[in-house]
């Protein structure tokens, strides 16, 4: 299959780890396996066929307690698109699944670098994010 796009530029545009004290690092680490990972993606047209895409994850606590940290990274793609894309389901695909397939690697490896280097050793994901089946199901 031939790619109708090219990644011109891949960065990390923001990224943060938040724990206010001991207290809370502490609870956290005996906790963290039930922090969920939430994944957004955004995108916006910028000019000559470029898209900037905006992939941010958030791996939280969903339940109410009053020590929690926070983490987060919001990883951004630059790519071109080829002339012959016209279809906005077309661009939707490249933009929520395509390009996410090919940065997922390096998304997961600095956002396991973040809690890791935030004193979080032991943490890793599982399963690799599907984002073909999340895109199906998101138009089914």
């Amino acid at each position: 299959m031939i790619e109708k796009y090219k990644i011109l530029s891949q960065y990390i545009k923001d990224m943060s780890s938040e724990t206010p004290d001991i207290e809370t690092f502490l609870f956290v680490k005996d906790n963290i396996s039930k922090y969920q990972l939430e994944i957004d993606i955004t995108s916006k047209a910028i000019k000559n066929k470029l898209i900037e895409i905006n992939t941010t994850f958030k791996f939280l606590d969903k339940k109410n307690n009053q020590k929690k940290s926070h983490f987060e990274i919001v990883y951004a793609t630059i790519i071109r698109v080829e002339d012959e894309i016209k279809s906005k389901k077309e661009i939707e695909k490249i933009v929520l699944c395509d390009v996410q397939n090919k940065i997922y690697p390096n998304l997961e490896k600095s956002f396991l670098n973040l809690l890791h280097n935030s004193g979080y050793k032991g943490v890793n994901f599982e399963k690799k994010i599907d984002f073909e089946n999340l895109y199906k199901e998101r138009f089914s």
